[in-house]
């Protein structure tokens, strides 16, 4: 094992604070990471890792070998790329995590195209609902909807997706079709939450200065955009979602939805993408964002729904 790969060990043992997970994310033995960390060690003459029979953490020394040790890796990938038949030649793998939706209706349709112009690339994608840790379980990029938390991640803003209300058409059959926020109080929403539990503030509409809330009843909640659809579809209330996201499915679904108080919209939805906070990005990934971001770009700039 060279040194890169004993740097690489360690970085992701200090990372995942844990021998075992480092071990399972890089597909190695247990023995060989313990191995390589203790002869890492060794040739540095301090320790690195605190270990008890409970956690692993990094000593100060350990702390200022990690950020001294991400720079050397990451200026060892740059120099690679410049002389990779000019840093075209992508190679390795990357790991990247987006919605369910947004893998579905916008990224897997175009992904072909971007594989077969870098063959030598593979990419492990991750597509749900659930908000992942970027750094813990490995991801290179997270593409992420919504307002960010504060974090050391580095965001590269897309632009702002546009959002619509929309019912069945069963739906407004039942129940009619509101045309004030007054008329909201007779009506059902599909409650979305990530986290079972709680339910979401109710029914959001922004004046082009700040967002408003309308509390309002629902019989169900989900906290998968599959079951969002699903849930509007067959009646059981009204939802909110990026217009992107009806323009991408099926002629069915689009035959199926409604739109309903146009001059109530939500605010346009942020998407970014997140990453390690590094002086240089590897080229693999800066090509994959590049890439990204000209292929969500546009439906950022997308207008009105006809209906």
């Amino acid at each position: 094992m060279n040194q890169l790969d004993t740097l690489q060990i360690f970085q992701r043992v200090a990372e995942l604070a844990s021998f075992s997970g480092a071990a399972r994310q890089l597909g190695l033995p247990n023995a060989t990471v313990s191995l390589a960390v203790q002869q890492l060690e060794q040739m540095l003459g301090t320790r690195l890792l605190q270990r008890t029979t409970r956690r692993v953490q990094m000593t100060a020394d350990g702390e200022a070998f990690y950020q001294r040790s991400k720079e050397l890796l990451d200026d060892f990938e740059s120099l690679r790329a410049m002389f990779r038949f000019g840093g075209k030649a992508l190679t390795g793998k990357l790991r990247v995590d987006m919605s369910s939706a947004m893998a579905r209706e916008v990224v897997l349709p175009e992904l072909p195209d971007f594989l077969e112009r870098h063959p030598q690339l593979e990419v492990e994608l991750s597509a749900s609902d659930r908000r992942v840790d970027l750094v813990s379980e490995g991801f290179d990029c997270v593409l992420r909807t919504g307002t960010l938390d504060d974090s050391s991640l580095v965001a590269r803003p897309i632009g702002h997706l546009v959002q619509v209300n929309c019912a069945s058409p069963a739906y407004l059959e039942r129940h009619g079709v509101p045309h004030t926020l007054d008329d909201l109080a007779g009506h059902k929403l599909v409650h979305y939450r990530q986290m079972l539990g709680g339910r979401s503030p109710g029914w959001e509409w922004f004046d082009g200065k700040q967002t408003h809330y309308v509390p309002m009843g629902g019989s169900v909640t989900v906290n998968s955009t599959e079951t969002y659809y699903a849930a509007c579809q067959a009646g059981l209330g009204m939802i909110q979602l990026p217009l992107v996201g009806l323009r991408k499915r099926s002629s069915l679904v689009l035959d199926s939805l409604v739109e309903v108080l146009p001059q109530y919209r939500p605010a346009p939805m942020p998407v970014s993408m997140l990453y390690a906070s590094r002086r240089h990005v590897p080229a693999r990934l800066a090509e994959f964002m590049d890439w990204l971001h000209a292929l969500i770009f546009p439906l950022t700039q997308e207008g009105g729904m006809k209906v």
